[in-house]
């Protein structure tokens, strides 16, 4: 692994916390699949809160606000521990290709040095070609004095890589005792809290409150007053920048009928003075946003510890990315992260996954592993950005998930740690945890059928909006004595209530998987297809996609050519 400076593997560049809105479900994901990053935020954890718990379970995502400095020396203990793996801190400033320039060799590093292997992995974050903006003020650099990966982005381009730039941006951060907190409004975590982990059996742990306050229309006066301060007004800034984030003077000129915004005021750490105002990311002169805070309830007297700023980046334009995230004109160049034209850490660990799985299969020439739409939002990611160059940094949704009933944060170990144990990623203890949980699972289902009340199986009951697990826990003293985790119990409960909807997106899914199993080799000759687009043929020779299904959802491949592709795959 080669890292500019190891102390900052697992610094959170923007706000600490882990998940959120589909979020959740991606970290879920890869806890499933033995990744470390809900162990740490339950390890380092301060809030813990599930979102949009007054809805179908579909939607729920944990959230848990994290200790930035604790969560950062967790990772970085963790990751310099890990067996096998050894960490080299330098620039990797080029990509090295065996002759014909076809495949990977290695990287070459700022120093002269080399390293040689079949498979690299980018993941670059916010640093490659990086540049940070507040006002006048303009330097290169990858997050707040640290210096970006410069050179790498002309290695990439040599090799025909098509790159493209995008924008995000961070808000000041406020020194905690001058924030006064008795005039805002308090938004505690959940008691108890529920743990990311599903390796984690209990969160024992103090919970620290954040706030909420609002923009006034004194804000938004010095806002739009000095506006044509900002990078990005002044087309300093060429890059496109998150939409569903963007910054307070983008709200305030975009949404100029909207009297206020919403502000979260959210502590750094247990022994942290810093507080990260969530809402008022922006790039405008340091001054400027010093006044316009202290027009802010609570914030009269805020003192500013250190000003927003706004970063611009390269990433790879995404066409030119397969399903198993490998760049499709360099073999055994995989990318992950902001790279790939995303946004936040959930979506970066979740690919930095899926590509180092898919770089150790392609090292031991292997076949990959792409997972589908049906299987996890780790699938949909992946598709989504297969199909579709982001002119935004993408962003995770439950929204964007078509089989979102399937692909719960309660159950991503049931789809996933199975598939992890037979990769090679999950031990024993894991997985056998997993299988217990599934047969307990299984028997709650079939004592339901089986055992009725007034003429009617509990789990023709349970089907009832108004009957829930904890009424059924009252009125049978077996289920009780089975012992089934609160957690469990939400599950059998969802399952029974959404059965319908669950049988009619498993028909959808069966017929995804038929086109999805349908491989497609990598020396396909598209050329011998008589009647196939030539559009069709220029897309699929330079994606060289990886099954029927991932044909189908490329750009400019009509159905008619899929259903070509189809004949010539039969025969």
């Amino acid at each position: 692994m080669v890292v500019l400076d190891p102390a900052a593997i697992g610094r959170m560049s923007c706000n600490p916390a882990i998940g959120g809105l589909a979020k959740g479900q991606l970290v879920r994901e890869v806890d499933a699949l033995g990744g470390e990053m809900a162990l740490v935020t339950d390890a380092t954890g301060i809030q813990f809160r599930m979102l949009n718990t007054s809805k179908g379970p579909a939607v729920r995502s944990p959230r848990a606000q994290c200790d930035r400095d604790a969560y950062n020396h967790a990772m970085v203990a963790r990751v310099l521990a890990y067996a096998g793996l050894t960490v080299v801190a330098g620039e990797a400033v080029a990509v090295l290709a065996r002759a014909g320039g076809a495949a990977v060799a290695g990287v070459e590093l700022r120093d002269g040095s080399t390293l040689q292997a079949p498979a690299v992995v980018l993941t670059t974050g916010t640093f490659l070609g990086g540049r940070l903006f507040a006002g006048t003020w303009e330097q290169p650099g990858g997050r707040y004095s640290e210096a970006p990966a410069a050179r790498i982005s002309e290695s990439l381009r040599s090799f025909g890589i098509r790159l493209g730039r995008h924008k995000t941006g961070t808000p000041p951060r406020l020194h905690r005792d001058s924030i006064d907190t008795a005039q805002l409004e308090l938004q505690p975590g959940d008691e108890p809290p529920q743990p990311f982990s599903f390796r984690t059996h209990k969160l024992v742990v103090e919970q620290m409150p954040c706030w909420l306050t609002r923009t006034t229309a004194a804000t938004h006066a010095i806002i739009r007053a000095n506006a044509h301060h900002s990078p990005m007004f002044q087309g300093r800034i060429q890059g496109v920048g998150p939409r569903y984030c963007p910054s307070v003077e983008d709200k305030v000129v975009r949404f100029a009928e909207q009297e206020s915004h919403p502000i979260f005021l959210e502590p750094e750490g247990r022994n942290s003075h810093e507080v990260y105002p969530n809402g008022v990311s922006t790039s405008l002169p340091a001054e400027v946003q010093l006044q316009f805070l202290r027009t802010i309830p609570g914030l009269e007297q805020v003192e500013m510890l250190r000003p927003g700023y706004a970063v611009e980046y390269d990433y790879v334009l995404t066409d030119q990315i397969r399903g198993d995230l490998q760049i499709a004109s360099l073999r055994g160049l995989f990318a992950a992260g902001q790279i790939n034209g995303t946004s936040g850490y959930e979506e970066a660990a979740g690919q930095g996954l899926v590509a180092g799985l898919n770089a150790a299969r392609f090292a031991r020439e292997l076949e990959p592993v792409v997972l589908d739409r049906a299987t996890a939002y780790l699938g949909v990611m992946v598709d989504d950005l297969c199909r579709v160059n982001p002119t935004e940094p993408y962003r995770m949704f439950t929204s964007r998930a078509e089989f979102r009933l399937l692909l719960r944060s309660d159950n991503a170990d049931r789809r996933l740690t199975p598939l992890g144990e037979r990769l090679g990623l999950v031990g024993k203890e894991q997985a056998d945890a997993v299988r217990v949980k599934e047969q307990r699972i299984a028997a709650a289902r079939k004592w339901l059928d089986l055992q009725r009340r007034e003429g009617k199986t509990l789990t023709e009951w349970l089907r009832r909006p108004e009957v829930t697990t904890a009424d059924l826990l009252q009125w049978d003293a077996q289920l009780a004595a089975m012992g089934l985790l609160p957690p469990e119990l939400a599950e059998v409960e969802a399952e029974v209530k959404y059965a319908g909807y669950i049988d009619r997106q498993a028909m959808e899914v069966d017929r995804l998987r038929r086109m999805e199993e349908r491989r497609i080799p990598t020396s396909f000759d598209y050329a011998v297809i008589p009647g196939l687009s030539n559009e069709a043929r220029a897309r699929l020779l330079q994606r060289r996609p990886l099954t029927l299904g991932e044909a189908s959802r490329i750009a400019g491949v009509r159905q008619a050519d899929v259903q070509l592709l189809l004949v010539v795959l039969s025969r």
